[in-house]
């Protein structure tokens, strides 16, 4: 076995990584970006190599850097996580000859599967079920429109390098393909450098089910069983479970065997997904869509109901060990769902956020561990019952517009797949990010969609209820809490002035900013509590310990709230709860098992009174990012929906318009880094701008 393995990844796969090795008494090095340099994986990790700057091109991406960190700690693999090198033929190719053991397949299985032309001609000489289609290198326009014909609509466009959804075209009507084509042609070579395409028959009501496969260098093959993986959001994963709802006993066998044979088709190495399309209406019918050479994001449920530890036999694999056990040897045991925690703001179209983590609050369960000589995950233990977290988050991590957006994945067990989906929902109930706005909510509210709990899903069922999600607004309870902590934060300022006047030191708190004092009758202290949703005022009487509260002009209530930890313990009209919170640069982050909220004092909101009269409009930014662009020079005259900045965030462009015509005030500049929310251009509408001329 290998004393030193060098991780080259970041986040919550490299921590995961990292925790097997860890187990197994093996040296763990990270490799770290400036932006990483103080993340969770360097901490964790025996020893850490600097890589370069942020972008991926000059540190995760550097084949030359990622073999100098390996020479230089003496590591005699590497492990590539999934992403970034994890499917880079050439990364592979560079391993073997700088004498470093990449524990993945061969080159040539990796370069075989990485091309889906040459992936489905491969298979389908193994009697693996191919989607109807045509596929071959180098097909013209003309020659797939006259294929398209022969295959039936609707079919979908699919370029044959890269994945992740780029290029992808449904089309349903034959006077749409040309345009289409052309329009997939430019995509794929923008994001993959090539523009070959192919064509599949689109299957109607689609799953998308994928089976885990395990193989030696003995030619021993074995597969653990399937993950449905239905729940996509544009193509990407967002809840996956193992097993499928969908397959019988049967299918199960028939799905296994056909993995088992695409793994053999290229002398596969390692642990390795082979994913498959399925009509929810034909479930006994399934079809090879494609192999990813890695291990994938949701390998951990099929952790959960096999009991192995696959980067543990992925590591044994590499290190030229025989699988121990047989087909038939492979177990499942209950049911296992996870979820992806995004820093994404789904109210937003779900751009992506960011921002430093003030407090994580996660309810995990246990960790790999060595059980009687096998490699197997051990019975969860700890507050979450059935609950495993991956997670890449700390205290004090700064998430930026560098990187994948995918903070931590939360892993749910159970005796069944009711049990598992309800322990997950607790799981998620438990989970608070304070700082960043995530995806929590919304996975909470799918969860409890009735075709997810039925098991009725397909491909297209996200997408289809996104619209119909809206955040929870801050309940009366939350912000009267708000303002119970505001007056605890005064009266703590007292006694904290007066312990400085005695020569002590203490933090001070924006919450904590007295709002005035009159001789007669007793004053409250109001705060006009903003959240994304409502905006109401909170009025308290009284210390914390004996107040009355008032929601805008609602019912006076008694109340009173007390600090403990971390936690605020606040009782509203004789009904106690307890929020977790953190506090950080005058904005208040609670949570309680109903969602999170973030409170401030309000502020002028975008559209503003300027001093002449008029309203100006403001343009902000909705997610952290880069500026590439200004569209609009400043004091130039814009009509309403110009371009005035785009923002690029998690490679994704946005480009922001004027949402009224006038005249424009770029407050930013290209290559500046900005925040949510931050003021990027002011207009002054076209009459003050006239008013100002007369």
């Amino acid at each position: 076995m290998f004393e030193t393995v060098l991780i080259a990844n970041r986040g919550e796969i490299a921590v995961r990584v990292i925790r097997t090795l860890r187990r197994m008494g093996i040296r763990s090095v990270a490799v770290y970006s400036d932006a990483d340099a103080g993340a969770r994986h360097v901490r964790e990790a025996v020893t850490a190599v600097r890589l370069g700057p942020a972008p991926v091109l000059e540190s995760y991406l550097s084949i030359p850097k990622v073999l100098e960190a390996a020479a230089a700690t003496g590591a005699q693999a590497i492990h590539p996580g999934y992403g970034f090198l994890s499917e880079n033929a050439g990364f592979a190719a560079a391993c073997e000859r700088a004498g470093v053991v990449f524990i993945g397949p061969p080159a040539r299985a990796i370069e075989v599967m990485g091309d889906k032309i040459s992936a489905k001609n491969t298979v389908t000489a193994f009697e693996v079920p191919v989607v109807p289609g045509i596929a071959k290198p180098g097909l013209s326009d003309d020659e797939l429109v006259a294929a398209a014909g022969e295959i039936g609509y609707p079919v979908l466009i699919k370029p044959s390098a890269g994945g992740g959804g780029k290029g992808m075209h449904l089309v349903e009507d034959p006077a749409q393909l040309r345009p289409a084509l052309a329009t997939a042609r430019r995509e794929a070579a923008s994001a993959f450098g090539d523009d070959t395409l192919f064509l599949e028959r689109f299957v109607l009501r689609p799953r998308h089910i994928e089976v885990q496969v395990l193989a030696d260098t003995q030619g021993n093959v074995v597969h653990l069983g399937e993950r449905e993986c239905s729940l996509q959001r544009r193509h990407q994963k967002v809840i996956e479970e193992a097993p499928s709802p969908l397959l019988d006993a049967a299918t199960r066998d028939r799905i296994g065997t056909a993995a088992c044979n695409t793994a053999r088709s290229v002398d596969y190495v390692g642990a390795g997904t082979v994913e498959f399309i399925v009509s929810a209406d034909r479930p006994d019918e399934f079809f090879f869509m494609e192999m990813n050479t890695r291990l994938q994001v949701e390998h951990p449920v099929t952790e959960a109901i096999t009991g192995l530890d696959l980067v543990e036999w992925q590591l044994r694999v590499a290190a030229g060990e025989k699988l121990s056990f047989t087909q038939d040897d492979v177990t499942f045991t209950g049911h296992a769902v996870e979820a992806r925690v995004y820093a994404e703001d789904p109210a937003r179209g779900f751009l992506p956020t960011g921002g430093r983590v003030l407090a994580v609050h996660e309810l995990t369960g246990g960790s790999a561990r060595l059980d009687g000589g096998e490699a197997k995950l051990g019975p969860p233990h700890g507050p979450g019952p059935g609950v495993r977290v991956d997670s890449s988050l700390q205290e004090g991590t700064v998430v930026g517009s560098d990187y994948d957006p995918m903070l931590s994945k939360v892993i749910a067990h159970g005796s069944d797949r009711a049990q598992a989906l309800a322990r997950l929902d607790a799981a998620l109930a438990g989970t608070a990010v304070f700082g960043v706005q995530t995806n929590v909510e919304f996975l909470r509210f799918l969860l409890a969609d009735e075709r997810v709990v039925a098991g009725d899903l397909d491909t297209e069922l996200l997408d289809a209820r996104s619209g119909d999600f809206t955040p929870v607004p801050a309940p009366d309870d939350v912000l009267a809490a708000g303002g119970l902590y505001r007056q605890w934060a005064l009266s703590g300022r007292f006694r904290r002035d007066n312990a400085r006047s005695a020569g002590e030191t203490a933090p001070r708190s924006l919450w904590a900013a007295p709002s005035g004092w009159r001789i007669g009758a007793a004053a409250p202290v109001r705060t006009e509590m903003h959240t994304p949703l409502r905006t109401e005022t909170v009025s308290v009487w009284g210390l914390p310990d004996a107040a009355q509260v008032q929601i805008g002009d609602g019912e006076i209530q008694s109340a009173n709230a007390h600090v403990e930890g971390d936690q605020l313990i606040a009782t509203v009209a004789g009904r106690q709860r307890r929020y977790l919170f953190a506090e950080n640069d005058g904005q208040l982050w609670i949570s309680d098992e109903r969602g999170t909220w973030q409170l401030r004092e309000a502020q002028e909101s975008t559209v503003v009174r300027s001093a002449a009269g008029p309203r100006t409009a403001e343009i902000a930014s909705p997610m952290p990012g880069t500026v590439i662009a200004v569209s609009a020079d400043s004091e130039s005259t814009v009509g309403e929906g110009d371009p005035v900045v785009v923002v690029e965030a998690m490679k994704m462009e946005h480009t922001l318009t004027a949402p009224i015509s006038g005249r424009v005030q770029v407050l930013v500049a290209v290559g500046e880094q900005v925040k949510v929310d931050q003021v990027l251009a002011r207009l002054i509408p076209e009459e003050e701008t006239e008013e100002a001329k007369s």
